[in-house]
């Protein structure tokens, strides 16, 4: 996916950037390549296919979800930044805190946010099940957000205790979500979480599936959860 047609395939869905927030897309594109060269960000570093597999397929949850509302959005296990960042370009008034347990990558997007004169941006280096425990924290959020970090069983413990009631939670996957959200609707439910929607597209030019899945938080989450640093993976609620 080239510039050009990055640019007209998110026009086509009602998402028009300008050319301040292609250049912050530009930055981006080649800070990460840099610093890819000192720490492992991403094995994606083809501009074509940064452009297709980490700006718009972030974008893409856009597509079923209105971000234009002034959500406080936190993004567990953001890496190099997916979703959460090429969100914040596109819709500027988000405010996003990001928690990432690898220090480096807090670096990386500190950097970032000076390169791309980012505001109210929050980068927070934690473990998923401790910072879901933070008072400061815990069920705060309008909308948390996801990519491929793990499967629903384990990611709704570490991303429904930070979101509000009548929050919503976005967890972005590839193929075979259906047989994740299978085995998962027994932690989505005890974590206080309803499946409001799911949404399935391919993801242009290399033909790939996609899937947007969209809860709602409907009541508070019990006070044991989420459990201790990785007790989640090891015991998923099943």
């Amino acid at each position: 996916m080239n510039i050009e047609q990055f640019k007209a395939m998110l026009l086509e869905k009602g998402i028009a950037l300008s050319d301040k927030q292609l250049e912050q897309f530009d930055q981006y594109f080649h800070t990460l390549v840099e610093w890819n060269e000192k720490m492992n960000l991403t094995a994606i570093t083809d501009q074509e296919d940064v452009y297709l597999k980490h700006f718009y397929d972030s974008i893409s949850a856009a597509f079923y979800f209105d971000f234009t509302q002034p959500h406080h959005l936190c993004d567990v296990g953001a890496g190099a930044g997916f979703p959460s960042i090429p969100l914040k370009i596109a819709f500027p008034h988000l405010e996003v805190t990001i928690v990432d347990s690898l220090n480096k990558r807090i670096s990386f997007l500190n950097h970032l946010a000076n390169v791309l004169k980012l505001e109210k941006v929050h980068f927070i280096h934690d473990r998923a099940e401790t910072f879901g425990v933070n008072p400061a924290h815990r069920e705060s959020y309008d909308l948390v957000t996801a990519r491929a970090v793990a499967r629903m069983s384990v990611l709704s413990e570490l991303c429904l205790p930070l979101v509000k009631v009548g929050g919503h939670f976005i967890a972005m996957k590839a193929a075979h979500a259906n047989d994740e959200l299978t085995v998962g609707q027994k932690a989505i439910t005890t974590l206080g979480g309803k499946l409001e929607q799911m949404h399935t597209f391919t993801l242009p030019m290399e033909e790939s599936e996609r899937n947007i899945l969209v809860i709602k938080k409907e009541k508070q989450t019990p006070k044991k959860y989420p459990r201790k640093p990785g007790t989640p993976g090891k015991m998923p609620i099943e």
